[in-house]
């Protein structure tokens, strides 16, 4: 890991005398490229400066241990302990500021609900967790903007798709895919008695035309009139979007957008990062977030975390974690969650680099 560091300091320290070059301001993209590069160090290369530094003083204590001076040698003990301290701290950060990063991580995001098991409580319980992801994101200001929905007469959702626009919402939201079960007494339930349904949530990265290009010969591209809310706009105007990508057979619809024009452009977003998730899964098994492992077949022993609601608890079963909130985490309020499951997503890591 040392040999790391000095590699990176060394790298560090060309792209800034690169940077300083006089002939370098000639290029305005040579300068872009070079500040983001160094960017990307500097965290790193300030940690192991730090903790150089914490190391020299750690040796320069074990001398002092030596002195005939009491006063000098209790000192010498104190700053010892202080800097071996120091030194621990830093390698602790060090070893997570090189874990590999998800490229993924700055990106936004497309979110799919769909419900699972347990009929209209289950498409209940689907617009439940797209109200509590909403809620989420406006507490961090993302915006968020619907793609297409289908309702149920009693407000539920059989499937809703929506975007978060904000960079780095992947890094967050991807903790959120799988199957979630809730546990409480349906409204439409006169005898009260618990009911068990699920829903499923799958997270995708927002994937741009350059990532992966996707040739229009292979598209087939269908207009029809938008269904449910919307005023007399779109109930008048086929500005409903279908596009089959026909060598995969994947399908999506966009009906949420004004025009037909606006509608396109956001079927194909979607449909991009589907397919390039299709084909990161294709290229790499061992990558777990992919579509498919993310929502299972939405039975209820797949589950990720439980909402039990007569008990007032969230639970999520890959972490062990267990809290008594459940109001206000269906209002959003999901950070704690999300910090753990990330902590724990580093301790693997971390873990995997010890083998």
């Amino acid at each position: 890991m040392i040999e790391k560091l000095r590699q990176l300091d060394l790298r560090y320290s060309a792209l800034q005398a690169k940077l300083s070059a006089p002939e370098t301001y000639d290029d305005p993209a040579l300068v872009s490229r070079l500040n983001r590069e160094i960017a990307e160090l500097e965290e790193v290369v300030t940690a192991y400066r730090a903790y150089r530094q914490a190391s020299e003083d750690v040796a320069a204590a074990q001398e002092m241990l030596s002195e005939e001076d009491a006063e000098l040698r209790e000192l010498a003990r104190e700053e010892l302990q202080a800097g071996k301290e120091r030194v621990e701290q830093l390698e602790q950060e060090l070893k997570l500021l090189l874990l590999p990063k998800d490229p993924n991580d700055g990106k936004s995001v497309i979110v799919e609900i769909r419900a699972g098991v347990g009929g209209e409580e289950a498409a209940l319980f689907a617009h439940s967790l797209y109200r509590m992801y909403t809620m989420y994101a406006d507490r961090h200001h993302w915006k968020c903007q619907i793609a297409s929905v289908s309702e149920t007469e009693l407000g539920g959702v059989k499937e809703i798709i929506f975007t978060i626009d904000n960079p780095g919402a992947y890094s967050r939201m991807k903790f959120e895919s799988g199957v979630h079960r809730v546990q409480r007494v349906p409204e439409t339930e006169s005898g009260g008695r618990i009911h068990t349904s699920t829903a499923t949530v799958a997270v995708l990265p927002e994937v741009d035309e350059v990532e992966l290009e996707i040739d229009r010969k292979d598209l087939r591209i269908d207009t029809f009139r938008s269904s449910g809310a919307g005023g007399q706009h779109i109930n008048k105007t086929s500005s409903a979007i279908r596009i089959t990508h026909i060598p995969t057979g994947t399908v999506v619809e966009c009906q949420d957008q004004r025009s037909q024009l606006q509608n396109k452009e956001r079927a194909m977003q979607i449909l991009r990062s589907r397919l390039w998730q299709q084909k990161a899964d294709a290229q790499a098994e061992e990558i777990t977030e992919n579509r498919r492992s993310q929502v299972g077949s939405g039975m209820r022993n797949e589950r990720i975390r439980t909402y039990n609601f007569p008990q007032g608890r969230v639970t999520d079963h890959r972490i062990g974690l267990t809290l008594y909130r459940i109001d206000s985490i269906m209002d959003g309020d999901l950070d704690e969650i999300i910090t753990a499951l990330a902590a724990a997503a580093q301790a693997e890591q971390l873990a995997g680099m010890k083998e």
